[in-house]
């Protein structure tokens, strides 16, 4: 009886293992936009498209967004892959098993922002580009948050091939 009962109870939590990778997949829809619309979007994973526009990207993956557009300045963004709220459920339900499968495929972390959208300044302008949410609601300068997750994102494109690894990061 008892050994049915573990068998069982180990059944259960192999079948739990990898919740994230069930329910969220290791792929996220990411869409970017611009202010104005039309500006080309290049990703430091190699894809490029116009504004507005959406792609299914790894989730465990940081990258770097470009946006370039005619009469405007240059900019970039950072998308940080960040651990999702979901994943402390998973260790709790899933134990260890659903917590190394999720974080080891990424399926544990989600894209932020989403969407990337920017507003683009003129060139010659003394603004400065801002991060907008998908309302449109200014949430910061480009530059700062560029700046708050540059070490983290840069560390995660260098772990998975899109940037050389700086003689620091070592």
């Amino acid at each position: 009886m008892k050994l049915g009962f573990v068998a069982l109870a180990g059944m259960a939590a192999l079948s739990l293992g990898g919740c994230a990778t069930v329910v969220n997949g290791v792929h996220q829809d990411l869409a970017f936009a611009s202010d104005p619309e039309g500006a080309t979007v290049a990703l430091s994973t190699g894809q490029t498209c116009t504004a507005p526009c959406e792609y299914s990207l790894r989730r465990g993956n940081d990258l770097r967004v470009d946006f370039r557009k005619d009469g405007y300045k240059p900019e970039f963004v950072y998308v940080q892959s960040r651990l999702a709220g979901s994943t402390f459920g998973n260790i709790i339900l899933g134990g260890g098993i659903g917590a190394v499968v999720d974080g080891s495929n990424g399926s544990s972390n989600r894209l932020y922002p989403n969407p990337v959208s920017i507003r683009l300044v003129p060139e010659g302008s003394s603004e400065q580009a801002v991060l907008l949410d998908e309302d449109g609601n200014v949430i910061s300068t480009v530059a700062e948050y560029n700046a708050s997750v540059e070490t983290d994102v840069l560390e995660g494109m260098a772990e998975h091939g899109q940037i050389e690894r700086s003689a620091d990061q070592d």
